[in-house]
């Protein structure tokens, strides 16, 4: 009698085996998107109020919830069979996004959702919600700490009567020079500025130096101004 056990008996026994569908329960099902939906509206919630960058976009936000729910429903459904998980799986892998993501905390929503969907497709709704709870809480105090200094760039468009006041007057409020043009009948320049408690008083001196055309000032964030 030969009781060799080869490698193809052990897949039999161990994994063949599991290729029935394991049901899933209509209160389950109910559970799960009810949660995912409840916690993708969280995420859409805290997104929306606390939002600051140049454009806010109502579709990006609402991929949130749906993300959330998709995540749910891909979850219960590769823990239903072992093979068809590993499918899903290789399937996932070859997915490409080419939406450009220009907010780096726009990223951390994603991952947010996407995480929430895992772990409410894996019934770990206690998990799920408070975790979501204590990461809308940390966005929600980070979003109100304001920096002690944050960077602007001023923009100001003058003739060559303003330059030696103008120089001076930059130099007082240590500024760093972004960019400068010259055009035929005026100068714009483009310089760093660190203010402090919203302090503006200056822009009113500059705007009332003989030449100066218009001064104005936006909110720099490394990328792009808002």
């Amino acid at each position: 009698m030969n009781d060799t056990i080869n490698f193809q008996d052990v897949i039999k026994k161990s994994v063949l085996h599991l290729e029935a569908f394991r049901s899933v329960s209509y209160i389950d099902i109910f559970l799960g998107l009810a949660c995912s939906f409840a916690i993708g509206m969280f995420i859409y919630w805290v997104y929306k109020k606390y939002f600051r960058g140049v454009v806010y976009s109502y579709n990006y936000n609402v991929s949130f919830v749906l993300m959330t729910m998709i995540t749910t429903l891909i979850i219960m459904t590769i823990s239903t069979n072992i093979i068809l998980s590993l499918g899903m799986v290789g399937a996932l892998s070859i997915v490409r996004f080419r939406t450009a993501v220009k907010d780096p905390l726009d990223i951390v929503y994603m991952f947010w959702a996407i995480a929430a969907g895992i772990a409410t497709g894996a019934k770990m709704y206690p998990l799920a919600l408070i975790g979501s709870l204590a990461l809308g809480a940390t966005l929600a105090w980070l979003s109100k700490k304001k920096t002690k200094h944050e960077a602007y760039l001023m923009i100001i468009r003058h003739t060559d009567e303003a330059t030696d006041e103008l120089r001076v007057q930059l130099r007082k409020l240590n500024t760093k020079l972004k960019s400068k043009s010259i055009r035929n009948n005026f100068t714009e320049l483009t310089v760093e500025i660190n203010l402090r408690d919203d302090n503006t008083a200056f822009m009113t001196t500059i705007n009332n130096i003989n030449g100066v055309i218009e001064c104005s000032l936006v909110n720099y964030t490394g990328d792009y101004a808002q």
